[in-house]
């Protein structure tokens, strides 16, 4: 499976989805070379809006199309995208039941050399309070390009975060994805690492590989949807291993870590948890390779927190 960049997948998706539906349009904030969506500007000039660098009035735009009955999809970095932007895309679009798609990218350390001021470690969480909104976290080029197709097929706002480079692939051509459906990689009984987003689906992938060599069985569940969440497949997983750990690119509270913990307590999970993510702190400008170590998110990391959870 080829490796691709996920703002290729982005992009070539809405040109295919545009080409048989004169509704879907496209919105940027002065960042089309960075999104990808330069094709959808050449390919449809009179369906495409770059509103410069004015992220909130982007989303306003977006729910006023919406309400002409457009499908707008509308992407920036994630950092805007949720902290400038929220009172336009809470109000105007979700509180006024719009069908905005929002994108945020370059999510928590994929950002990179764009540093801390440009590094959302708390767009889930305020999302993640928005009523009725669906959040996604593609894993790969595959799903991302699945997720634009459901998200353009559903009415009701979106909020789909991905990162823009290139991402190892972990799913097939035809792969079949669902809102509020995860994604069980790997099989094990130990330990469950309970994944989102396609640096911590791989990092888990590599640690639970990594555990085998010790004798220790980790299962890998790919999240994707964080909201609607599957609890049913984390339970599952909860009951077979008797010890989770939530990994994420982004910050512990008010995130996956919380929605996991949410969630064992409510059903009266007596195993153990662990999450693993960035804990309380803002962003710095380095590789993502240097951030990842930083931040405690590599799969030596998890790992170890592995390890200690279970006591192996």
């Amino acid at each position: 499976m080829e490796n691709k960049e996920m703002r290729a997948a982005y992009a070539e998706t809405l040109v295919e989805l545009a080409a048989k539906n004169p509704n879907i349009v496209v919105l940027e904030a002065d960042l089309m070379r960075a999104t990808g969506t330069g094709i959808f500007q050449k390919a449809f000039p009179d369906r495409f809006f770059n509103v410069g660098v004015a992220e909130s009035n982007m989303v306003g735009v977006a729910a006023g199309l919406s309400a002409a009955g457009r499908t707008p999809f509308a992407a920036t970095f994630g950092c805007f995208a949720s902290r400038r932007a929220f009172d336009q895309f809470f109000l105007s679009a979700n509180y006024a039941r719009l069908n905005v798609k929002l994108v945020g990218t370059d999510p928590g350390i994929t950002a990179a050399y764009n540093g801390g001021t440009h590094m959302p470690f708390e767009d889930l969480a305020l999302m993640r309070v928005v009523p009725g909104l669906t959040i996604v976290e593609p894993s790969d080029a595959v799903s991302c390009a699945a997720f634009v197709r459901l998200a353009a097929e559903l009415y009701g706002c979106v909020y789909l975060r991905i990162p823009r480079k290139a991402v190892p692939a972990i799913y097939g051509e035809g792969e079949k994805f669902e809102f509020g459906k995860a994604k069980l990689l790997r099989e094990g009984t130990d330990l469950c690492f309970v994944a989102l987003g396609s640096f911590m689906v791989n990092e888990s992938l590599k640690a639970a590989e990594a555990l085998a060599a010790d004798g220790v069985k980790a299962s890998v569940l790919d999240v994707l949807s964080l909201k609607p969440l599957d609890g049913q497949a984390i339970l599952a997983q909860a009951k077979i291993t008797g010890a989770v750990i939530s990994a994420e690119n982004h910050q512990i509270a008010g995130g996956l870590g919380s929605a996991v913990a949410e969630l064992l307590a409510e059903s009266a999970f007596g195993g153990k948890f662990a999450r693993v993510g960035i804990r309380d702190e803002f962003g710095e400008v380095g590789t993502q390779d240097y951030l990842a170590k930083r931040y405690g998110l590599t799969a030596e990391d998890l790992a170890e927190t592995a390890r200690k959870l279970i006591g192996a």
